[in-house]
């Protein structure tokens, strides 16, 4: 295996053991804070965290000797801060109306949605093997998104999560296109203006917040979850791709699930099993996709 691609592997998946944090404490967190104060919240901690680290970086000395953004990058910057701020919108109010174990794996969905914008927007190959992952993972959110398969009633919470998933598949593939650049500043501008946008929106609509202590708690949720994650999962998209990397960063809704059951002792029924056995398939398919180093077009500058 190559050596770029064992850190980016590494990175994925340390990228997803941050995250799997999210889901099950961002449904406590809902109990204090509203769903949209709290996206925001959670991503002021991830900016601040950054922030901090930057600053320590800085008094050490130890400069970093990453490109930094330039306006080139704005239309793709721009994107990935408003897609920030839906995605974790849709996804807290989606926690609201369903357990946080299916919001967990229903996340998933995000490998779908990163490989399909990748391929018909941006271009990227995608191998038969992933395709064939995919439609797993698809239809594992299918038999998620049905509270009772019998009545086909579907699930609004379900359908907020995917929302979301689908927005982080845009924004993943905006991310790519900056991924050849300093993380640390891609996630500080996440942090103050998709963080701030949400605050913003949360107290316009009327949102307040029932106990101070949960700020507190939110920020540091926002920079294990989202800040470290995010760092760790720009490197890798650096080194994999935006499919490649989404394939191997979908282990962390297993391990939210996980947290989850264990946090709030709700015993799921037979179809959340069947669409576990479903969704790990395809996610051993998507992250047994075979690695090439694809020829970069004359001309272009490599990206990642």
């Amino acid at each position: 295996m190559e050596p770029n691609r064992k850190k980016g592997i590494a990175s994925a998946l340390l990228a997803a053991a941050l995250y799997a944090i999210n889901a099950p404490f961002s449904k406590i967190l809902l109990d204090y804070m509203p769903p949209t104060l709290t996206a925001g919240f959670l991503y002021i901690g991830a900016g601040s965290g950054m922030l901090f680290i930057a600053l320590v970086r800085k008094l050490r000395g130890s400069g970093s000797k990453e490109r930094g953004l330039t306006a080139a990058e704005l239309p793709y910057t721009a994107a990935m801060i408003l897609l920030d701020i839906a995605a974790p919108i849709c996804l807290l109010f989606g926690l609201n109306a369903t357990t946080a174990a299916n919001a967990s794996l229903l996340n998933n969905f995000e490998i779908v949605a990163t490989a399909v914008i990748a391929l018909m927007v941006f271009h990227e190959k995608i191998s038969p093997r992933l395709w064939a992952g995919i439609l797993f993972v698809t239809l594992s959110c299918a038999v998620l998104s049905f509270e009772d398969i019998s009545g086909l009633h579907f699930s609004y919470g379900s359908l907020l999560v995917l929302l979301a998933a689908v927005c982080w598949g845009f924004e993943n593939n905006c991310t790519r296109k900056l991924s050849s650049k300093d993380p640390l500043q891609i996630v500080l501008l996440k942090g103050i203006f998709s963080g701030g946008g949400s605050v913003i929106i949360g107290l316009c609509a009327g949102e307040r917040i029932k106990a101070c202590g949960s700020i507190a708690a939110a920020l540091c949720v926002g920079f294990v979850a989202y800040g470290l994650s995010i760092y760790f999962y720009v490197y890798s998209q650096r080194l994999l791709g935006a499919a490649r990397t989404s394939a191997y960063y979908a282990v962390a809704p297993f391990i939210a699930a996980f947290l989850s059951l264990l946090i709030f002792r709700e015993m799921p029924g037979a179809t959340y099993f069947a669409a576990v056995i479903l969704m790990a398939a395809g996610v051993w398919l998507s992250s047994r996709d075979e690695f090439r180093k694809r020829r970069k077009p004359a001309g272009r500058r490599r990206i990642k």
